[in-house]
């Protein structure tokens, strides 16, 4: 049965290899100290975050997210490790929200390999807060527990870490958020969702085809290359008129009719000489 915590509460952990699970709504950075007998994190190499994911025991993301799952294996740690301090920290300069009050309570959860949850916490009560350390897993005479915390930084992670003796905070705190940046650059973001407006738009902008080609057909063309409209009712009338390219007859001269003159004799020579010319 799952155990709902409260801030303050413990309850022991079944086993030694679990996951913590994050969920947050909005993307944040997520990380874990390791903290020796007096409570107090020794250097840099014993803080687990995006630049160095990897510790003997741990591995925590490499980028903000709004969903987390952090790896432990408590058998693995150093033995002078006697907690584990699991911090969260929204995105600095990324845009969004610059405290945790203005998002929904992040929540967390101690689970098996198999994703059994053994413990849940809900961080209510945060405010101007910018960091946070969610959960603590402790040793304590030989076994280990959990213990719901929600102690909330609103000076951020340098705030925080130096609260648990750290001393290159500030430094630290700069590096992680360097890498939560290069981290952010490097993803490709998802393309826009297709809206209906969106293809309305395509069709408006596609080149219209004439009235044969939207069936699939082409444009009738003449035999000397150019286009020949053609009515839907069939040929129309011919345009008679022609245009008489011959000179006017001398005075006196009897009116000949040029179209006979033009016109062959059956089967004989084609006379080019032009009816009017006078030799």
């Amino acid at each position: 049965m799952t155990a709902e915590l409260v801030r303050g509460q413990n309850h022991p952990l079944p086993e030694a290899r679990l996951e913590v699970r994050v969920s947050a709504g909005k993307p944040i950075v997520a990380g874990a100290t390791l903290s020796d007998e007096q409570g107090k994190v020794p250097g840099v190499e014993w803080v687990a975050h995006p630049g160095a994911p990897t510790l003997p025991g741990i591995e925590v993301s490499r980028q903000a997210a709004a969903d987390h799952r952090l790896a432990f294996d408590l058998d693995a740690l150093p033995r002078t490790v006697h907690r584990v301090s699991v911090l969260l920290a929204l995105v600095p300069g990324a845009g969004g929200p610059v405290r945790f009050g203005a998002v929904a309570a992040p929540f967390v959860a101690v689970t098996g390999l198999d994703g059994t949850e053994v413990a849940s916490y809900t961080l209510t009560g945060l405010d101007a807060e910018s960091a946070v350390v969610a959960l603590e897993l402790y040793r304590r005479q030989g076994a280990w527990k959990v213990r719901a915390v929600g102690q909330g930084y609103a000076g951020g992670l340098a705030e925080l870490l130096t609260d648990q003796g750290l001393p290159q905070a500030q430094q630290l705190a700069a590096g992680i958020t360097e890498a939560v940046a290069q981290g952010l650059a490097r993803s490709v973001a998802a393309p826009p969702p297709r809206t209906p407006d969106t293809d309305r738009t395509r069709q408006a902008t596609a080149p219209a085809g004439s009235p044969d080609q939207a069936h699939g057909g082409t444009a009738p063309q003449s035999t000397s290359g150019t286009t020949s409209p053609q009515s839907p009712y069939g040929p129309g009338p011919q345009d008679t008129t022609r245009i008489d390219h011959t000179t006017a007859a001398p005075a006196g001269a009897a009116p000949t009719d040029p179209s006979a003159a033009a016109q062959p004799a059956a089967g004989g020579p084609v006379n080019y000489t032009h009816p009017r010319r006078q030799t």
